[in-house]
């Protein structure tokens, strides 16, 4: 399979959010169309809905994870150890290159922000920020870990 990391990053700095970009890029592949990807991950960006929690790219790379390996079985306690250990897998290899899974401790940001509005998506604002490399972490962790056998 091709790379698709660029357009993760293409697609964040085309104003999408990070998870939505993430998401979005890969949803394909276990049969989600764009619409529907770029409206599932929409509440996850700026750390779930900007409360700066989780990376919104660490919770789009947990759903991409689910939509391979998760279970709909409540009794299979197998199978959900499985998917909790790949998602732990996958978050502590975006932890080892950024030092954190925590949107507000990436971003430089003490406590939750008040607004929950979107800040204005200008070249300063992408320069600014660390996100555009984020997403890309996320996604060569996604290529890594999840798309590694799927071609």
């Amino acid at each position: 399979m091709q790379s698709r990391v660029d357009k993760a990053v293409q697609t964040f700095e085309s104003g999408y959010g990070c998870a939505q970009s993430v998401f979005a890029t890969y949803a394909d592949l276990f049969g989600i169309d764009r619409e529907t990807a770029l409206k599932l991950a929409s509440p996850m960006g700026g750390g779930i809905g900007r409360m700066r929690e989780v990376c919104g790219t660490v919770s789009a790379m947990a759903l991409l994870a689910g939509l391979k390996e998760g279970n709909t079985d409540p009794s299979d306690e197998e199978g959900r150890e499985k998917i909790y250990l790949l998602v732990r897998e996958m978050s502590d290899s975006f932890r080892r290159e950024n030092g954190t899974i925590i949107c507000r401790e990436l971003l430089g940001i003490k406590g939750r922000e008040q607004s929950a509005k979107p800040g204005k998506r200008t070249q300063e604002y992408y320069e600014s920020r660390p996100c555009s490399r984020l997403v890309a972490c996320a996604a060569k962790i996604i290529e890594e870990m999840l798309l590694e056998d799927m071609d």
